[in-house]
């Protein structure tokens, strides 16, 4: 099996296992309590707020944990937007995650948020002229992915977030597809989400760095853990898991983008080359570096992305038709149709994603098995 779908998950490192496995053991104990067990439990917590804040270049208070990067996105969103506005307007585009766009159109039917979509170019990315010309003086929170999730474009958010704070809003960023392909730390934005699973922790695993200098209201009200930001016991052996997947990934950062890059151009020009018409959605083949180093996205005319998919899995190949999360939907994908895809091409899409373990032999391989079913018709 060749597995190119690491955008929808990457597989369970055995390190990140290894690190929980104590705390699912013999260090069973709640943090919370004040005995020798809970205690162990809270020291092990600790180690890991401590450990993801140094990869994020954020305080130890900055971070709270979470369920997951959709948990996180809408903490982040709703909690900095409720927390302290300073008016009832929202910045984002409309290529943004369902978390994120789903927690902001909470905020316009139940709290009364007007939302403006910044304007994004046919690659997905995003101009300075095109955020300044929807931000407002009463703008409270800009929210734009470090990495869209679908078409991989990198987005500058050290720019957008200088221009937010110009402006006086906050910026949150959700970095779950970029978190061990791009750099982390001096981005500047208020907020940052990510999802373990993308990492090589578990399923169910995630964090929110979120200042702390700013008001956050919680989700979830009640015993006052994560200092008052998310109240439940927390999920220790899944909190030190996460920790250590990101560290690794981090350590691993450089020399992964430099492996993968060139051999995600192979499988894109591989792919273009396969059959006429084919789209390489995203930046183009000439802007490499504005693309995630492991993501290849294409509109594949004339069949659709579910059966070019099925097809390919029959041979080995295992792919995406895009985000995991709308996987089975009819619906055109939201992303393509705000770059101006038509949506009938928009259901032809194709997603392959590299993971670290992904060699060059495999790559070939791919390539050939997509020549022989986009030659089948």
């Amino acid at each position: 099996m060749l597995y190119l779908d690491t955008a929808a998950t990457a597989p369970v490192r055995r390190e990140a296992l290894e690190a929980a496995w104590p705390y699912l053991t013999g260090t069973f104990g709640n943090p919370s309590s004040h005995h020798l067990v809970g205690e162990a439990a809270a020291a092990g917590l600790e180690d890991a707020r401590a450990r993801a804040a140094a990869v994020l270049g954020a305080r130890r208070s900055d971070i709270v944990f979470t369920a997951g990067g959709t948990e996180a996105a809408n903490l982040a969103i709703k909690g900095l937007a409720l927390g302290a506005p300073r008016g009832r307007h929202l910045v984002t585009a409309a290529t943004e995650h369902e978390a994120v766009l789903q927690s902001i159109d909470f905020l316009r039917r139940v709290h009364g948020f007007e939302v403006a979509f910044v304007q994004v170019a046919a690659d997905g990315s995003v101009s300075p002229e095109a955020l300044r010309a929807v931000l407002r003086e009463d703008t409270t929170l800009v929210s734009l992915a470090l990495a869209g999730n679908e078409i991989g474009t990198i987005h500058d958010i050290r720019a957008i977030a200088e221009i937010a704070h110009a402006s006086g809003a906050l910026l949150h960023t959700d970095a779950v597809q970029a978190a061990g392909q791009v750099d982390l730390q001096g981005l500047g934005a208020d907020a940052l989400t990510l999802s373990g699973h993308k990492l090589g922790a578990p399923k169910g695993s995630g964090l929110a760095m979120i200042r702390g200098r700013h008001p956050l209201e919680p989700l979830v009200h009640g015993g006052g853990q994560e200092n008052g930001r998310r109240s439940g016991t927390e999920n220790v052996a899944f909190a030190v898991a996460l920790a250590v997947a990101l560290e690794l990934a981090e350590s691993e950062r450089l020399e992964t983008a430099a492996r993968l890059g060139p051999l995600r151009d192979r499988l894109v020009r591989r792919v273009l080359a396969a059959r006429s018409g084919v789209l390489l959605t995203g930046p183009g083949i000439d802007h490499p570096d504005a693309r995630l180093p492991g993501h290849a996205s294409f509109c594949m005319p004339g069949r659709s992305g579910e059966s070019i998919v099925l097809d390919l899995a029959e041979r080995g190949v295992i792919a995406s038709s895009g985000s995991a999360c709308a996987a089975g939907s009819d619906e055109p994908s939201h992303v393509l149709t705000a770059l101006g895809i038509p949506d009938e091409v928009a259901q032809t899409a194709v997603r392959l994603t590299l993971g670290r373990g992904t060699t060059a032999a495999e790559i070939e391989q791919a390539a050939t098995v997509i020549e022989e079913v986009l030659a089948q018709g």
